[in-house]
Order: C-alpha cells, then sequence, then structure tokens
C-alpha cells in the first residue's frame, strides 16, 4: 500500500495528527507538503499527491 498525504495551510495542524498516529503505527507514508503554516495555495500540494498514488 502506498500513502501519501498533503495539505495546505489550513490543514497542516491537522496533517501533523495524522503524520504521528501514522508513525506510531510504523505505516510508511509520504508527506508531500505544506512544511509550515505559511498561506500556500492548496492545488500544488494536491497535484503532488496525486501523481504519487
Amino acid at each position: 500500500m502506498k500513502i501519501a498525504i498533503g495539505s495546505d495551510h489550513a490543514g497542516f495542524n491537522l496533517k501533523q495528527v495524522v503524520k504521528k498516529h501514522l508513525d506510531e503505527q510504523n505505516i510508511y507514508y509520504e508527506d508531500f507538503g505544506c512544511l509550515t503554516c505559511e498561506a500556500v495555495d492548496y492545488p500544488d500540494y494536491g497535484l503532488k499527491v496525486a501523481e504519487a498514488v
């Protein structure tokens, strides 16, 4: 199974919670961003996630 996650700045904090849960379960995933709470355009990250799966 391939798990790819990504978010814009509005979803950043929730994404961090999801990543922590996956880490605790030793589940591999790839995070395509964004990597901070700084404002970004979500389509940039949605496209990266879509192309990865």
